[in-house]
């Protein structure tokens, strides 16, 4: 897929991704006006669900996929993926860092899909600073001025780490500006725990993410524009009972996709449960086919719309 021509260069034609290169280095300006004419779709309507390809991980230095620890690290394959996770039917949008974004932007890959930019990207995998996840990435401005759907923030809560009230903070402020701006704020909450080996766990049982959630959901001078961004987990009628906002389920890095798509199965059936988000397990599917593991979890968001 990497042998393209874009059109929002000008200049003498050129294949593959180093247009991209070029483009950045001698007409960065095509950026903001690629953003600027994309067209732009709707909000989900009453029924309606949505599958939303995340692509945020490299941002936070977080390439691993499965046993593979540098699976994300190349750009051109990153982007075949990402195009051809977005050309597949029943595919509504995007999440991602601006780099991502903006490469896809000049690739004419979002017509007509929601994009979302992800926020905080500071707290980089496996640092010590994890939990004081600053905001690195886009800010509520920026998600306007791109003409994008809305911003995304992790917001990891361990109450023996001081970086935690840091995190809590910017992403109220961040809910704040998203809302007045009438641009959802895409909450993703997890209550975290250090090992004793100093990794940074998620506690996923069901007490746990009720706990994160009610935080979440109060976070901000107003909760009209937020949306989460949530586990499927086992009890998820408990989950979604601790939440009137709509809800996207994550995928992770999950070991097993068939186990994985039961879960969203299952959950997608929830009241409240708007769709999901997810990145490597369709991306990165075990036997490469992510034209065919798009195509599943497609399946099963049609399914639950019906």
């Amino acid at each position: 897929m990497s042998d393209i021509t874009l059109s929002a260069f000008n200049g003498p034609a050129v294949t593959g991704y180093e247009q991209l290169t070029r483009i950045r280095a001698t007409r960065p300006e095509e950026i903001a006006e690629a953003a600027a004419r994309r067209q732009r779709r709707g909000l989900p309507g009453d029924d309606e669900r949505l599958l939303i390809i995340a692509a945020d991980h490299p941002a936070r230095g977080a390439l691993a996929v499965r046993d593979r620890p540098l699976a994300m690290a190349s750009r051109a394959d990153l982007l075949d993926r990402l195009r051809t996770a977005l050309s597949r039917p029943g595919v509504d949008g995007i999440l991602a860092a601006p780099d991502v974004l903006e490469d896809l932007l000049l690739l004419g890959a979002l017509e007509g899909k929601l994009a979302f930019g992800s926020m905080n990207r500071g707290g980089l995998q496996g640092s010590v600073f994890e939990l004081d996840d600053r905001f690195t990435g886009f800010d509520a401005g920026s998600i306007d001025a791109m003409r994008l759907d809305g911003g995304k923030m992790l917001c990891r809560i361990d109450p023996a780490d001081h970086g935690t009230v840091n995190t809590l903070e910017s992403c109220a402020r961040a809910v704040s500006e998203l809302a007045r701006r009438r641009l959802v704020a895409m909450v993703e909450p997890f209550w975290s725990v250090r090992t004793e080996s100093g990794a940074l766990r998620n506690d996923l049982s069901p007490e746990a993410v009720i706990k994160s959630i009610s935080i979440a959901q109060a976070l901000g001078t107003t909760s009209a524009y937020t949306w989460l961004k949530i586990p499927a987990i086992a009890e998820m009628e408990r989950v979604m009972a601790a939440t009137t906002l709509p809800a996207l389920l994550l995928g992770g890095d999950p070991p097993d996709i068939d186990a994985a798509l039961a879960d969203w199965d299952r959950a997608l059936r929830l009241p409240g449960v708007r769709g999901l988000v997810v990145g490597r397990a369709l991306l990165y599917p075990p036997d490469d086919d992510v034209a065919a593991a798009v195509d599943g979890a497609a399946a099963l968001v049609r399914e639950a719309r019906a």
